[in-house]
């Protein structure tokens, strides 16, 4: 069942979201050569906790940890721990806070210090993909929609790898709802979108082929090549204005209207 949201619940969802994005630009500034993950893990709950919030993950089917610390061909769902980050790496950081009862979840990729131009455009694109979703979150569209904008984006860009064993979803009450949110896909298909319905978005693309596998502690998830990945995400609100981003600080307003969707 898709649990649509009232305007007041949605500015409820906007306050968990901006704890989120608060969160990651903290997060953002600390990534260096030197930092372990864990150091970055407690940086962010002591943020959330700060906010007054609550970090999501924590304990959610029992993860162990406040982020999803992925690095380098790792995909999503990296445990954090002793590993010490290295110039040439990057980190795809996942994030998420409960406010008032609701959730907020975003992920970003970042670059420690300096890396090669192949890696930096794994980012661009991954990142330009994730936006060119949002845009199509728009009433009276398709669910099908979003992932076809990621995936047709991506696939104009190069010969990338669109992970498609995990994908986004809705989000409110509890932090995984219905509907799933693929991140490929031909368009005009699945729900209605309408206003109300809140989503995570978040597409993961692989320098190599798409093919995952999952490690034995139950959690982190590779590429099966040893390719590096990227992974971004936000969560968006769908309103009679178009998309709000809710975990963007400024909702979303200056890329979205770049991409014509506000």
């Amino acid at each position: 069942m898709i649990q649509y949201k009232t305007e007041a619940q949605v500015a409820k969802m906007r306050e968990a979201g901006l704890v989120v994005a608060h969160t990651l630009e903290v997060l953002k500034q600390a990534v260096a050569p030197g930092v372990t993950t864990a150091e970055l893990d407690a940086l962010a709950e002591e943020t959330i906790r700060k906010a007054g919030a609550i970090p999501s993950f924590l304990g959610y089917h029992g993860f162990p940890a406040t982020i999803c610390a992925s690095v380098n061909d790792e995909i999503v769902h990296g445990i954090p721990g002793k590993r010490v980050l290295r110039e040439g790496d990057i980190l795809s950081i996942d994030c998420g806070a409960i406010l008032d009862g609701w959730h907020g979840d975003s992920a970003v990729t970042v670059p420690v210090g300096e890396v090669t131009p192949e890696l930096w455009e794994l980012i661009r694109v991954c990142e330009e993909a994730l936006w060119r979703g949002l845009a199509a979150a728009r009433p009276g569209g398709r669910l099908t929609d979003i992932g076809h904008a990621i995936e047709s984006y991506v696939r104009s860009q190069g010969r990338y790898g669109i992970v498609e064993e995990y994908v986004g979803h809705g989000i409110g009450t509890e932090m995984h709802q219905d509907p799933q949110v693929p991140n490929y896909g031909r368009p005009g298909r699945g729900p209605k979108l309408v206003k109300g319905m809140v989503l995570a978005v978040e597409p993961m693309i692989n320098l190599g082929s798409r093919h995952t596998v999952l490690l034995d502690d139950g959690w982190t998830v590779k590429t099966r090549d040893g390719s590096y990945s990227a992974h971004f995400e936000h969560t968006v609100a769908l309103t009679d204005d178009g998309p709000w981003v809710l975990t963007a600080l400024d909702g979303g307003e200056a890329k979205l209207a770049e991409l014509g969707a506000r």
